[in-house]
């Protein structure tokens, strides 16, 4: 139960702290959704996207954790729910982009996918904030 606690909790020191931070996680999980999710749909040139495999997973195994990182994940960052368990897939996806996918790239190119790594690592870091799922959950315990 007190690892359950510290996964959920985060203190941000105050109200005006936690409303940024909201604001923050909901326009991230929008732009990750709108940009990364919404490809998984969409034909370019009359194919689906190409999800890179640089570790060599099963390619179902592959299309499924690209897939729940860029679908589910912004849905649960929104709400902030077991926010820092479930972005952890999607540190793993933006962090192999920038240093393995994207590696030989401008740093231009290499900006997107470390962009999103330290956004994610800071939610990581401080947890989803008072107005989330999380809070709500652990003040139920």
């Amino acid at each position: 139960m007190e690892i359950l606690k510290q996964i959920l909790a985060s203190d941000l020191g105050s109200s005006y702290n936690d409303f940024a931070f909201l604001i923050f996680r909901v326009l991230f999980a929008i732009q990750l959704f709108r940009v990364h999710g919404l490809k998984k749909f969409r034909l370019e040139n009359g194919q689906k996207e190409i999800i890179p495999n640089p570790l060599g997973l099963p390619e179902k195994m592959n299309a499924l954790v690209a897939s729940y990182a860029d679908l589910v994940v912004p849905f649960l960052i929104i709400l902030g729910l077991g926010t820092r368990l479930a972005i952890l897939p999607t540190i793993g996806v933006t962090a192999i982009g920038y240093f393995i996918v994207h590696r030989k790239d401008s740093p231009e190119v290499r900006d997107v996918p470390y962009m999103y790594t330290l956004s994610l690592l800071l939610i990581l870091a401080l947890g989803a904030g008072k107005y989330s799922l999380d809070y709500y959950l652990l003040n139920l315990l």
